[in-house]
């Protein structure tokens, strides 16, 4: 059952985007509130303030954001002298993991900057002609003050039981991989500017897609779906190995990773389950029989790129909602897998490993699925940070625990204060 949209749409919108000079770090651009951005080794967008948005749930929410979306789009009065992907009206968007939760939004900034293969441009939206602002660094981000962290309402040691009961169920029942996810809350001294630990994030992982909606920030190194004139792309990530600092032991391990036999079946389960949801969508596709690992500052993943072409002309939230839950965090079969996480995980995963992204009018985009992630809660001061793992029928509890608290990694340090 879906429940209605929460937002009217607005009159329509006046577009426009033009060129500009290099504007430098897109995130130095951003002010303290109100922010959005979405930023990949240096290029990306960075928006701010709201034009239009559109609050959704339900299991119709994917489906109710893309007619509003198409509606918006072929009302709004666009002149855009860049024509790249990200340029034009634009919309930034998070969606929740489960159907039942609230949350899922779509939100169009008043100001985008992006860039893109050297070129970078300005857009502007409202409900008339407004002047462009001028572009450069804004005050410098308030640094994260006194954080501690703890365990959320699952501690590890209860978090370790989950996986144990989680492995019994696939030995006993007709289900091949389960994705567990556990929490950690950090409480700082003063409300978080989230322009620090988005700093820090894209600094560290520039490899990886740095995003912020509504506060809810983090890194991912998972590209959902990319949709850009006809031609798709989805990055799966499954099966993983923490890093150690040496790199001729991380060598060893990356070999090892590899070769295992629980990592590569968890990994085909996932590769498959987006290369069936992306098929009804593409005349021809190209799927990898053999992953590569991915080398990132704190682990490694294997990973493969699935590409196709387009013959349907479905719009990227389309194909996100097709895509997911993925079997990277949701399990195989996926209804089974679902059903046994709202079961056992004792979780609100909020809008964690749910589509994040952007979309444009064109109905291309970028959607990552939300890892390394966390949300800010609404006294400001208070960040749950979010980690999962895939669960299959050799998995060791605190194997599993390990590598969860390596996926922690990236957001835990980015709220950190440097020494």
């Amino acid at each position: 059952m879906s429940n209605p949209v929460l937002a009217e749409l607005p009159g329509p919108l006046v577009v426009r985007s033009a060129p500009i000079d290099d504007p430098g770090a897109l995130l130095s651009l951003l002010p303290d509130d109100d922010a959005f951005a979405w930023v990949h080794g240096g290029d990306g967008l960075v928006g701010w303030g709201r034009a239009a948005e559109l609050s959704t749930s339900g299991s119709g929410r994917f489906a109710h954001a893309a007619e509003w979306w198409r509606d918006l789009s072929a009302h709004a009065v666009v002149r855009d002298e860049v024509d790249t992907p990200g340029s034009g009206l634009v919309a930034f968007g998070s969606f929740t993991f489960a159907d039942e939760t609230d949350g899922s939004v779509l939100v169009v900034p008043e100001v985008v900057i992006g860039r893109r293969d050297g070129v970078a441009w300005i857009t502007v939206i409202g409900h008339g002609i407004a002047a462009a602002p001028a572009v450069a660094p804004t005050s410098p981000a308030r640094q994260p003050v006194g954080t501690t962290f703890a365990d959320g309402p699952v501690d590890s040691a209860a978090w370790q039981d989950l996986v144990a009961d989680a492995v019994a169920r696939i030995v006993h029942d007709d289900l091949d991989k389960v994705v567990l996810a556990r929490d950690l809350v950090a409480t700082l001294d003063e409300p978080l500017d989230v322009r620090a630990p988005l700093a820090r994030l894209a600094g560290d992982y520039p490899s990886c897609w740095t995003f912020h909606v509504d506060g809810f920030f983090g890194s991912t190194p998972e590209m959902l779906i990319r949709l850009e004139r006809g031609l798709v792309t989805s990055r799966v990530l499954a099966g993983t190995i923490r890093r150690t600092g040496d790199d001729t032991h991380d060598l060893a391990l990356a070999g090892s990773l590899a070769r295992s036999s629980k990592d590569l079946e968890e990994h085909e389960y996932a590769v498959r389950s987006v290369a069936d949801a992306l098929a009804p969508h593409c005349t021809s596709m190209n799927v990898p029989e053999t992953p590569f690992v991915l080398h990132l500052p704190n682990v490694m993943h294997l990973a493969t790129d699935v590409t196709g072409v387009m013959k349907d002309g479905a719009g990227a939230l389309t194909l996100a909602a097709s895509l997911h839950p993925s079997a990277a965090v949701g399990g195989t079969p996926t209804r089974e897998a679902v059903r046994l996480i709202d079961e056992i995980e004792q979780l609100d995963r909020g809008r964690y490993a749910g589509p994040v992204g952007w979309i444009d009018a064109r109905g291309d985009g970028e959607w990552g699925i939300a890892l390394r992630s966390a949300q800010i809660e609404d006294d400001g001061r208070t960040v749950r940070l979010f980690a999962g793992c895939g669960i299959v029928a050799d998995s060791v509890p605190a194997d599993e625990l390990a590598e969860s608290d390596a996926k922690l990694v990236p957001v835990r340090d980015a709220l950190t204060p440097r020494p």
